[in-house]
């Protein structure tokens, strides 16, 4: 069960103390509490945990600092909807709001292979009017032998040059917890130009202690994408982890599933369960076309494969595509075969604002049937 206080109830106040010990009162339950700081407003919930099934509501509806109760119908207590009855309150960081009603684009370097290649990424972005990209320090590979990043090395010139760029927000993965210190260190003595999303890869979706590591820091929010052979209920509840920690700033990505099925493609496409996260979750929702496409080819309509998948996500309301760009992908250290040129930069993104046009059209025509 969650008790949802009204706003601006603080997690310390004699009113969320006084629903604590009304909820301990209860046998072999537990109470716990939480502050979700939202896009707009912050909320203080307390998790009622343990053999909840037979406790009634109707007392904790009672006082008059709570806003309500809810029954948990789902497993994911922290970041599920419960049928609707949880608030989607997304949040903010440097600046920018991230929700299931923001969209978002993150172009940027799969892997950071020069400070010459950074440079013109970002360069390109702020010509563009675009302060939030990727950028891979850490890269987890298939094979021993491939280029697996150049680590702490490179932060000092990327954090650098997102300063220079009025660059927000840079998604990076990682792969272990030196990797947040690292990252932490390293803004600290660039003066903090810019933000960090740690990303968790795929290969680390079920990496529990990884999860707990920036499910306990709020630093940073964090980028879960989901993993490449687990079920989306396994992935949801590697987000749970997360969460339970403390940390509730979580964007879910798909990035497509591993499996033949989706062949010639590198992954089996799955946004079509961008709708199915937000009904579920109070997350956003993320796709990664790239990664999911894996190459660059080109439909008979003029459109390349990596265009239509990325349509196909947004339409559906996706909050956030990730997507490859490289100055020159032939030189790229990392999946340069599916990095769109700077030259195709333009198309890609009248394209998706085009895609997210259509899609509030659609939602709009649904509100007016109402």
């Amino acid at each position: 069960m969650i008790i949802v206080m009204k706003a601006d109830v603080q997690p310390d106040s004699p009113e969320v103390q006084q629903v604590v010990r009304m909820a301990e009162r209860y046998p072999d339950v537990r109470a716990e509490v939480r502050k979700i700081q939202g896009a707009t407003r912050s909320l203080t919930e307390v998790y009622l945990l343990g053999s909840t099934t037979s406790i009634p509501i109707e007392p904790f509806q009672e006082f008059p600092t709570v806003e309500k109760a809810i029954r948990i119908r789902e497993r994911y207590r922290s970041i599920g909807r419960h049928e609707g009855q949880s608030e989607e309150v997304g949040f903010e960081y440097r600046g920018i709001q991230f929700s299931q009603d923001t969209f978002h684009v993150f172009p940027g370097l799969c892997a950071v292979d020069s400070r010459e290649n950074v440079e013109s990424m970002f360069r390109l972005l702020k010509e563009r009017g675009v302060r939030t990209t990727r950028a891979g320090a850490y890269k987890p590979r298939t094979s021993p032998y491939d280029f697996q990043g150049h680590g702490e090395e490179c932060l000092p010139f990327v954090f650098e040059l997102a300063g220079k760029y009025d660059i927000a927000v840079i998604a990076m993965e990682i792969t272990r917890e030196s990797h947040v210190e690292e990252i932490h260190r390293q803004l600290e003595r660039a003066g903090n130009p810019t933000g960090v999303m740690l990303q968790i890869g795929t290969r680390n979706a079920q990496n529990f202690e990884l999860l707990k590591i920036v499910g306990s820091q709020t630093d940073y929010p964090v980028l879960f994408k989901r993993g490449m052979g687990i079920t989306l209920d396994e992935s949801l509840n590697a987000c749970e982890y997360i969460a339970s920690g403390g940390n509730n700033k979580i964007i879910v990505c798909l990035r497509g599933m591993k499996t033949n099925f989706g062949d010639p493609h590198r992954n089996f496409v799955d946004f079509a369960h961008v709708p199915v996260l937000r009904r579920l979750t109070r997350l956003p929702v993320c796709i990664d076309p790239s990664h999911s496409v894996g190459k660059k080819v080109v439909a008979p309509d003029g459109l390349l494969d990596i265009h239509h998948a990325t349509a196909q996500g947004v339409i559906a309301g996706a909050n956030m595509v990730l997507v490859d760009f490289h100055p020159k992908p032939e030189e790229a250290l990392c999946d340069g075969p599916q990095a769109l040129l700077f030259d195709e930069f333009d198309l890609f993104m009248k394209d998706v604002e085009l895609v997210r046009k259509s899609y509030l059209e659609r939602v709009a025509l649904v509100e007016a049937a109402k």
